[in-house]
């Protein structure tokens, strides 16, 4: 066991023409620059992962598939996570509803925070990730990081031309740093208690 919790950054979009990547890299950074966590950043691109289509969640049967299996493995291997979400008509993107699928013992009474974004700040994608979450006997920090409204669209190319995103520093680096330390004394909580 590392003697630092491991956290994830986990990529929730797969499009091509994904805006993901920005806010992706900047709290990845962000996460990186503490020197108490191992810091990865996992983009579900990366992964080629099937729709779910095993006899049961793997709380209950193996799965089947290698592609679940390495992306169970990969999972198993955190202590925490930080889900980078767009909204997609009110909730997460099918590819990342179909990454949590994919695994149940993985997540497990362990720990994760929430970087949204969309018009309305990715809020209802947030709250439903936290649903799911809670299915999969995970820990939400309270604190989110929320990119939306004149924020998100002079960041985002839709705005016309976009600024980089650590022009937000003012709007959103707060709730950044609440975010982070909630889920250090989460990710540590959980970390103990799971020996």
């Amino acid at each position: 066991m590392s003697s630092k919790p491991r956290i994830a950054v986990i990529l929730g979009s797969t499009r091509d023409s994904r805006f993901g990547d920005a806010p992706t890299e900047w709290i990845f950074n962000r996460a990186k620059a503490r020197d108490d966590w191992d810091v990865e950043l996992v983009d579900l691109k990366a992964f080629n992962l099937p729709l779910f289509n095993e006899v049961a969640s793997n709380a209950w049967a193996p799965s089947e598939d290698s592609a679940a299996r390495e992306w169970q493995a990969t999972i198993a291997r955190f202590d925490g996570f930080i889900f980078v979400t767009p909204e997609y008509n009110r909730s997460i993107t099918g590819a990342l509803k179909n990454a949590l699928d994919q695994a149940y013992v993985e997540w497990n009474r362990k720990a994760f925070g929430i970087v949204s974004y969309g018009s309305v700040g990715g809020t209802r994608a947030a709250e439903h990730l936290r649903s799911i979450g809670i299915e999969l006997q995970m820990v939400s920090t309270r604190s989110a990081v929320h990119i939306g409204g004149s924020d998100f669209f002079s960041v985002h190319p839709l705005g016309g031309d976009p600024k980089p995103i650590e022009s937000l520093e003012a709007s959103i680096g707060g709730s950044a740093d609440s975010m982070l330390e909630e889920l250090d004394w989460w990710t540590r909580a959980t970390l103990a208690a799971r020996g």
